[in-house]
């Protein structure tokens, strides 16, 4: 056997695998550069200065905190699911999916990440970037039903076949777009989880915004259960009924003063109050309360 072939042998997986520096006049080479590979199964490692956001992500808050925690667990153990980009241009990509990824790699001070590259047009890119944050990241109710949303309005999808894109039955499709149709309040309190997907549900059983926002502010003020929003719902819808049923002849218009009246008396009562005055000038004061404890508490503000 010939000292080079001896050599050669002695090397091991270094020799077989070819990782180690070529050192040339004492000085060590520059490594090639990566070479990207464009398929929906290869893994290629990008620049991070390379890649711009995806202007469709569907996500537009992220957890300070898991972000850290994803940082540091990048920092030890590198980035175990690569992001999936788009190429631009040479040199240039664009993110489809895996924005918390991407982000949270920049905390960790990587200058590279492992990525798939895909070719995907704005139509196809904004439906990989709504489906992948649909079924695999926390997104709340709010961010799924403006994604949900999105997707019906700029891909002219119908609910059902919206519904088979994100492996969600129709039902499940329409009551997050329903929770769209509540007053921005509430959909804040839904979005920062000040309410659940439960609370919600149950006040679109109410046609009136007042009623759902009166409903809500009880909601945040006594930490009502499903259930018991569920019971006040319930009794403001058969009040509905009843009032609907009755013969009321008091439905003379309100003067700019009486409306300031019923408005005043509904804040303070916390509850929708109503003036009704017929043409003489008589009238009546509804104060509707929507359960016990709602009766003893404007009672104790009467000072009965």
């Amino acid at each position: 056997m010939s000292v080079e072939k001896k050599r050669a042998l002695g090397k091991g997986l270094s020799a077989l695998l070819d990782d180690t520096p070529q050192v040339t006049n004492n000085r060590t080479a520059t490594p090639p550069q990566v070479q990207t590979t464009d398929g929906p199964g290869t893994i290629n490692e990008i620049s991070i200065d390379e890649i711009e956001v995806n202007p469709f992500q569907p996500r537009t808050e992220f957890d300070a905190q898991a972000l850290q925690e994803l940082s540091e667990s990048i920092k030890l153990q590198g980035l175990i699911q690569p992001i999936t980009v788009r190429r631009i241009s040479a040199g240039k990509y664009q993110l489809i999916s895996g924005e918390r990824r991407l982000r949270a790699s920049k905390l960790a001070g990587v200058r590279s990440i492992p990525a798939y590259i895909r070719t995907a047009n704005d139509q196809q890119m904004l439906e990989m970037a709504l489906i992948e944050n649909i079924q695999r990241e926390n997104l709340n109710a709010i961010e799924t039903a403006l994604s949900f949303q999105r997707m019906i309005d700029e891909l002219n999808l119908k609910q059902e076949e919206l519904g088979e894109r994100v492996s969600k039955n129709r039902s499940t499709v329409t009551n997050y777009l329903r929770l769209l149709k509540l007053p921005p309040a509430i959909q804040v309190a839904i979005r920062d989880g000040a309410i659940t997907m439960g609370h919600a549900r149950a006040l679109l059983g109410l046609e009136s915004p007042t009623d759902q926002l009166y409903i809500h502010q009880m909601i945040i003020r006594d930490g009502l259960s499903v259930r018991k929003v569920e019971e006040m719902v319930r009794n403001v819808q058969q009040n509905a009924t009843s009032a609907k049923k009755g013969n009321n002849k008091l439905n003379e218009p309100l003067s700019y003063q009486v409306q300031k009246i019923q408005d005043d008396l509904s804040s303070r009562f916390s509850s929708k109050v109503k003036l009704k005055v017929g043409s003489k000038g008589s009238g009546l004061i509804e104060i509707p309360f929507l359960s016990d404890d709602d009766l003893n508490r404007i009672l104790e503000m009467l000072d009965w």
